[in-house]
């Protein structure tokens, strides 16, 4: 058995999901984009330029993404996001400036804390992506 993040651009997102991809394929080591596939001219759920079905991986851990142009009551939401564990100062400050960078949003700002001040580790930060998605960023202790 196998568990896999799968990511849904809809709405605003809508047809963001590849430039998403491609950026987030851009910033984390040991990453690809694995596969795309796009839909049928014609295909229910979305047009020839939107991803139906996508692979990709960050820093070896696999995600899958779609996109659909259906009307939806849903889209991301802080409330899941995906939690980095970075190993060093310069991992952690790099990840963090660029993912809150160009229509990101700052949560909760990258500080430094005293063992057992936020209880994760000895640095964190929490912020969403221009794409809508929500990355919390930890350095190790």
């Amino acid at each position: 058995m196998k568990t896999t993040t799968f990511l849904t651009f809809v709405g605003d997102q809508c047809g963001k999901a590849e430039e998403a991809i491609k950026f987030y394929t851009s910033i984390f080591p040991n990453s690809e984009i694995k596969r795309i596939t796009k839909y049928a001219e014609g295909e229910a759920g979305g047009t020839p330029e939107l991803i139906k079905y996508g692979v990709f991986t960050l820093n070896g851990s696999e995600y899958m993404v779609s996109e659909s142009n259906y009307k939806h009551d849903w889209s991301f939401t802080p409330g899941v996001s995906l939690f980095v564990e970075c190993n060093s100062e310069n991992d952690i400050q790099t990840l963090f400036e660029e993912l809150s960078s160009d229509g990101g949003q700052i949560m909760v700002p990258l500080e430094n804390y005293d063992s057992g001040d936020y209880g994760f580790g000895k640095k964190f930060g929490w912020c969403a992506d221009k794409y809508g998605i929500s990355w919390q960023l930890n350095l190790s202790e």
